[in-house]
């Protein structure tokens, strides 16, 4: 298999991350990416065991103008100190992909300085789309040109020009010779010529294996690009939406619909779309500033670890950060951040506990990279799934609502399973898994048969915090608890991690000594009305006879069938109910799991 098909991705924008200036001025080189070697222990520390770093190249400005693909810019340092950081990275066991930006170019790059040079007798005017020049521009070029996204300052490169084809397959081969990278992602793939991107493709099969291409990608049948013939992988903003979405609007339904429809478009195979998956990135809102509950920071990063897909963390997300996206500037997205201010941030900040242990657990657990995906269980506030691999299930749990919830999932072979971030042990009775998940919360369940990566029982739990929005770890009502974040990888088989949000268990607790049900808050259903189906009779409590069992036991059937009759109903209010989902309700005979599952709808 692949690298990247085991990836969990770390994304820096480097401009931003080490303090460069919004304008070069073409110095000398200011050697600030020798300031790196700290977060590379970082990233190894969180669990991620790739990085996507860019944009690398001489600009102007932001990055994404690039006047000399062969040269770092000078304000992160020379191209020595780029040898260096991917040494080092590799000494770590870090794969490293530039950003490779190839739709366009910025105005000082060398041929479209020979074009404003020499005009119509330019050997590099057909590098350019549609250079018009009987036209003008603001910089009163004396004529005009196609750009990307309005911008003059973006020049579109003619990718149909085989001298700029080859220019661009120049460069991938100089970037693997130079500096010994591992793949690119393609900025604006959405718009490269499907034919430049296919050259691409030839070229990423000859200069090294398993040389992975990504590219920028927002909508559309990501199997246009991704495929045997383009790309490896493409971004998956479909998820990214939903994950947010999902838990603001308490709607799970959104989630799983775009986790299937993108699970059919890759053939329903494991193999199939191995998409690049995140929640936050250099270009959009900090997932930390736009969940409206801020304990979801635990369950959208539950699935993001283990839905089918390469994970990925952008930059001081996993300090919980804030970053809201400004009408004209992106700076607010792409903030300079010193190592020495979070070094101890493994064992100090809960949230960057919480993505080191699902770091750790996602490298241990094949069936995250490898596995099926089938769906369990869904409501508005639950979501349950498995990857399966090999005959061995791993189940994950979430829970959106702000009160406990009991959920009953189809188990796979195990006596039992061990939550990986809560360290609670149950046992399966009658094929039957019965969770009890923590408001705002969610865990990853491995089978304990043969699995390595079981939590230690009885490790002393620790709080959670969920940061406020200056910053500061402030403890809230609904704080976790979970043990200190693995600082190896080995270490990982000892870090049950619990969610920003909630308490965990205070010791592991087997699903045989479970003997009573958390209470929660009555809440109405999504549609307003107060579920009926709930009867408010009490069963006979006559002496024990076998006449008075049998009414007891019909009495009891009677309440299940009821709870299963009122959530079909809400669900058919909420939309089309499928055989399986109408499946999944009447397997589940729990009671306070019916109820829960009542309760979960608004």
């Amino acid at each position: 298999m692949a690298w990247y098909h085991e990836a969990v991705f770390y994304h820096i924008y480097p401009l931003g991350l080490f303090g460069a200036p919004k304008e070069n001025d073409y110095g000398a080189p200011v050697h600030r990416l020798r300031d790196a070697s700290g977060w590379i222990s970082h990233i190894r520390q969180i669990g991620c065991n790739a990085l996507y770093i860019g944009p690398l190249f001489e600009s102007v400005g932001h990055g994404y103008e690039t006047t000399d693909y062969r040269k770092l810019d000078s304000r992160l340092g020379d191209n020595e100190d780029l040898k260096e950081f991917v040494r080092e990275c590799h000494a770590q066991d870090i794969r490293v992909v530039f950003d490779g930006v190839f739709n366009h170019v910025g105005r000082d790059f060398f041929a479209f300085q020979d074009l404003k040079a020499n005009r119509e007798r330019s050997a590099c005017r057909d590098w350019f789309c549609n250079v018009n020049f009987g036209g003008n521009n603001e910089y009163n070029d004396g004529f005009c040109y196609d750009n990307w996204g309005g911008y003059n300052l973006l020049v579109k490169l003619n990718q149909r020009n085989p001298a700029v084809r080859d220019f661009i397959c120049d460069v991938i081969r100089f970037w693997v010779q130079e500096f010994d990278v591992d793949g690119i992602r393609l900025d604006a793939a959405d718009v490269l010529d499907f034919d430049f991107m296919k050259a691409l493709r030839g070229v990423a099969n000859e200069v090294k294996p398993d040389f992975w291409l990504m590219g920028e990608v927002i909508h559309g049948d990501y199997t246009r690009w991704v495929n045997d013939g383009t790309l490896h992988a493409v971004t998956n903003y479909h998820l990214h939406k939903a994950l947010y979405s999902g838990h603001n609007d308490h709607n799970y339904f959104e989630i799983a619909h775009t986790v299937k429809r993108l699970y059919d478009m890759g053939g329903s195979r494991p193999d199939g779309l191995r998409l690049y998956n995140f929640v936050d990135n250099h270009d959009v809102e900090r997932i930390y500033t736009k969940l409206n509950n801020k304990a979801h920071f635990t369950p959208v990063h539950v699935l993001l670890y283990t839905l089918p897909g390469v994970p990925s963390i952008y930059y001081g997300s996993e300090f919980g950060i804030e970053g809201k996206k400004e009408k004209f500037s992106d700076a607010s997205l792409r903030p300079a951040l010193k190592y020495e201010d979070y070094q101890d941030a493994c064992t100090d900040n809960s949230f960057t506990k919480l993505i080191a242990a699902l770091g750790h657990i996602r490298q241990r657990t094949p069936a995250l990279s490898y596995g099926s995906y089938r769906e369990l269980l869904l409501t508005n506030r639950q979501y349950a799934f498995a990857r399966e691999l090999e005959g061995q299930s791993v189940i994950v749990t979430v829970n959106n609502d702000e009160s406990p919830a009991d959920l009953c999932v189809a188990a796979g072979d195990a006596p039992a399973y061990v939550g990986a971030l809560s360290g609670t042990r149950l046992l399966v009775e009658n094929g039957q898994l019965h969770v009890t998940l923590a408001a705002s919360s969610g865990d990853i369940w491995l089978p304990e048969a043969g699995q390595d990566v079981n939590p230690t029982p009885g490790q002393e739990p620790i709080v959670l915090h969920v940061e406020d929005a200056a910053g500061s770890a402030a403890e809230t009502d609904a704080a976790p608890k979970m043990p200190p974040a693995p600082q190896t990888a080995d270490d990982a088989a000892q870090v049950p991690a619990q969610n920003p949000g909630e308490d965990a268990p205070e010791t592991p607790q087997t699903q045989a000594d479970r003997t009573t049900a958390p209470q929660t808050r009555q809440e109405a259903p999504s549609d307003g009305k107060t579920p009926t189906a709930a009867p408010a009779a009490q069963p006979p409590t006559d002496s024990a006879t076998p006449e008075n069992d049998a009414v007891r036991a019909a009495f009891e059937q009677g309440k299940i069938a009821g709870l299963q009759e009122a959530i079909l109903a809400i669900m058919e209010k909420n939309g089309p109910v499928t055989d399986q989902m109408r499946k999944d309700v009447t397997d589940n005979v729990y009671h306070d799991s019916l109820v829960n599952w009542v309760k979960s709808f608004r």
